[in-house]
């Protein structure tokens, strides 16, 4: 009845060094990798690096569902907001997202794969991948519902977020001019 959760580096997901590999090949076989959640970077002050959440269970029979041999995985690496040009941080509804979509997997919710974000894989699907437990892998691409309409209004949006940029950094090009001529540069 064990459950553990545990925050990793990404590379915890698909790395070969010091057996890494054979570790997470044999927790797999063990069938103790429950969920797999692959997250952003810039989450933590002290380091920009993606990290991952796995979740382990050596009990994969509750609330009356079987999912024995299966493992649910997550690709949350691109939610959150940036608060600043360092830090991302994740919104009440973002976690939800997550949580309602473990919580909809492990009980007897109505959980349905959703292309580009989450993904249930059996056994013999990660067997297939060498084990490798990156969500991307089993997740594959979100699917696109955009029209040419939506494309254009996005293309005018960006046309005219460069035009703002391009303008602030000739303004500062002209301040850091203007700064150096003063000092004798």
């Amino acid at each position: 009845g064990g459950e553990a959760g545990i925050v990793l580096a990404n590379g915890s997901m698909s790395s070969n060094t010091n057996n890494e590999g054979k570790i997470r090949e044999e927790m797999v076989r063990k069938d103790v990798v429950e969920v797999i959640v692959a997250l952003p970077g810039n989450l933590f002050l002290n380091t920009p690096i993606p990290v991952c959440l796995w979740f382990l269970t050596d009990n994969k029979i509750q609330s009356g569902k079987n999912r024995k041999g299966k493992t649910l995985f997550i690709d949350g690496s691109e939610i959150g907001t940036m608060k600043n040009r360092v830090e991302r941080v994740l919104t009440d509804r973002d976690i939800a997202k997550i949580s309602d979509t473990v919580h909809s997997w492990r009980d007897d919710g109505e959980y349905e794969n959703v292309a580009g974000f989450c993904y249930e894989a059996k056994f013999e699907e990660i067997q297939k991948n060498s084990f490798v437990l990156t969500p991307g892998r089993y997740v594959g691409a979100p699917l696109e519902d955009e029209d040419e309409d939506s494309l254009g209004e996005k293309m005018k949006t960006f046309t005219k977020l460069l035009k703002q940029y391009q303008d602030e950094g000739y303004q500062l090009d002209q301040e850091i001019s203007e700064n150096l001529r003063r000092i004798g540069y």
